[in-house]
């Protein structure tokens, strides 16, 4: 697995980034040394926090953990990243067999200037024609609340989203 290790308004020590490798290896297991993963670690209100983020096979992984030492944090951050691949095995290992989980695409972030308008940040991404089922999949593995994608049906752009009790909700354009 390529491992990525960024420092936020900080200097990452080559023992902790040792560290980082040695505990993130314990996934290797599932990604058959074709992942990508990111870590991001920064200081926020007197405590350490981890963002970790997995790209591997199509499927896209993550987790930020906040705790009072950096190494508490990476352990709840590798067991939240296990805790999602267990829970998700079944429903991925039978869209990586299909070969229809979609590939993760970079995120490009075009800052916009804040002036009268309430927009401040605009996020593009690819997409490719999915199944409501599989958008609920990837908006899961995301930790999203909603996601947006093409129907592989209609064509349509549609939306998945979480309700507030605990179901999910799918938002479809009218005449479609």
């Amino acid at each position: 697995m390529k491992i990525t290790v960024v420092g936020r308004q900080m200097n990452v020590y080559e023992e902790m980034k040792l560290l980082i490798e040695k505990k993130l290896q314990k996934l290797d297991k599932f990604f058959s040394g074709e992942g990508d993963a990111t870590v991001t670690l920064s200081c926020k209100h007197n405590q350490k926090y981890i963002e970790l983020t997995i790209s591997a096979a199509g499927a896209l992984f993550r987790s930020e953990v906040g705790a009072e030492s950096f190494r508490d944090a990476l352990d709840d951050a590798v067991s939240n990243i296990e805790r999602q691949i267990r829970k998700n095995k079944t429903k991925l290992a039978r869209r990586l067999r299909e070969g229809t989980f979609i590939p993760p695409a970079p995120d490009e972030f075009d800052d916009i200037p804040a002036d009268d308008e309430e927009i401040i940040k605009t996020k593009t991404y690819s997409t490719k024609p999915m199944s409501p089922e599989e958008a609920i999949l990837q908006m899961n593995l995301l930790g999203h609340q909603f996601f947006v994608f093409n129907d592989d049906q209609t064509g349509a752009t549609c939306v998945v989203y979480t309700r507030r009790d605990g179901a999910y909700g799918l938002i479809v354009p009218e005449g479609e």
